[in-house]
């Protein structure tokens, strides 16, 4: 296991050295020692590239740490944040400032953010707050609760997509496609403390989350406190995939895909998934934004089109592997 995951973070290094070197514009080795040059390739590299890279490694790291941990509190593979409305609610919110008009005023390319940050954060108020109500809370009340707000902020989300003008609704369906073309050190700024928090969070419950794996009767019986530890993981999580969506959108199958394919390759156990599955992710989001941004260049594919081209025949293999895939 140990060489696996050496070359797992050799493999890591390399794609994040290499991606900002790669596109259009050549990048002259002056520009690699003298980021202050002023010259164009200086510029595109430490203004664009280099920013542009780290936000989807550590987006990406945080979609899988999210997936990782939500596949065991809910003791199925097929889980993910975005279940839980996280990523409906951060729409939402980006869909509302777009359909008011805030874009257009000064300063207003940062409501988007920050609207879907709060987005994601009303989503998963209410679904905890409707959960809760009810006497036998499981996490099976808390996966149709996010289930029912995720189609129910959609329905909002196309009515305000279609009385919207037609250049605020393009704006709405690119955003939710999935993109990093935006993505500068401001937006690091802005994601990586809440992703480092709710790592932190998850992190603390590595123990529990190999035993709520078992069962939570059984987790109970080893004297884990399951509802407190179900809290915690899921305000982790739901904070690093709110700051997440609310730089990156909605970018599917990476919360999914990387927990799994790292427990194929290192075993269950949280001490060792969590940090590879984080690690996966974020080379894999990496890896499938230099390809958005260059198969087509100078046109630049929405990321999220890559990660569901990939995602989704890897969604359907994973239903059809075997027992033990979708839970009764």
């Amino acid at each position: 296991m140990r060489s696996k995951v050496i070359l797992l973070i050799s493999l890591s290094a390399i794609v994040v050295l290499a991606a900002p070197m790669i596109g259009m514009y050549a990048i002259p080795w002056s520009a690699v020692v003298d980021p202050l040059s002023g010259e164009p390739g200086a510029v595109i590299l430490w203004q664009i590239r280099i920013p542009r890279v780290l936000v989807a490694f550590v987006g990406g790291a945080g979609l899988a740490l999210g997936g990782a941990a939500f596949q065991a509190m809910f003791r199925n593979p097929l889980a993910t944040p975005f279940t839980l409305g996280v990523a409906s609610g951060a729409a939402l919110g980006v869909a509302f400032v777009t359909r008011i008009g805030l874009l257009a005023v000064s300063g207003g390319a940062w409501f988007v953010p920050m609207a879907a940050f709060a987005g994601s954060l009303l989503a998963v108020g209410i679904v905890w707050s409707v959960a809760r109500m009810r006497p036998d809370f499981s996490t099976t009340v808390l996966l149709l609760a996010g289930v029912a707000m995720t189609f129910f902020f959609s329905s909002l989300i196309l009515f305000l997509q279609y009385t919207a003008n037609l250049g605020d609704s393009f704006r709405i369906v690119r955003w939710l496609m999935g993109g990093l073309g935006e993505a500068r050190w401001e937006a690091l700024v802005v994601m990586f403390p809440a992703v480092v928090i709710g790592t932190l969070i998850v992190g603390w419950r590595i123990r529990d989350l190999d035993l709520l794996m078992v069962g939570p009767e059984i987790a109970a019986g080893r004297g884990v406190d399951v509802q407190r530890t179900r809290i915690a993981i899921f305000l982790g999580t739901s904070l690093v995939v709110a700051a997440v969506v609310s730089v990156c959108g909605p970018i599917g199958f990476v919360g999914m895909m990387a927990p799994h394919i790292c427990r194929l390759l290192v075993g269950g156990h949280h001490r060792v998934l969590l940090p590879v599955s984080m690690a996966f992710g974020g080379t894999f989001l990496v890896a499938c934004d230099t390809v958005a941004r260059t198969i087509l260049a100078p046109v630049e594919l929405p990321v999220g089109v890559i990660t569901a081209f990939l995602g989704g025949p890897f969604f359907l293999w994973l239903m059809i592997r075997g027992k033990g895939i979708i839970r009764h």
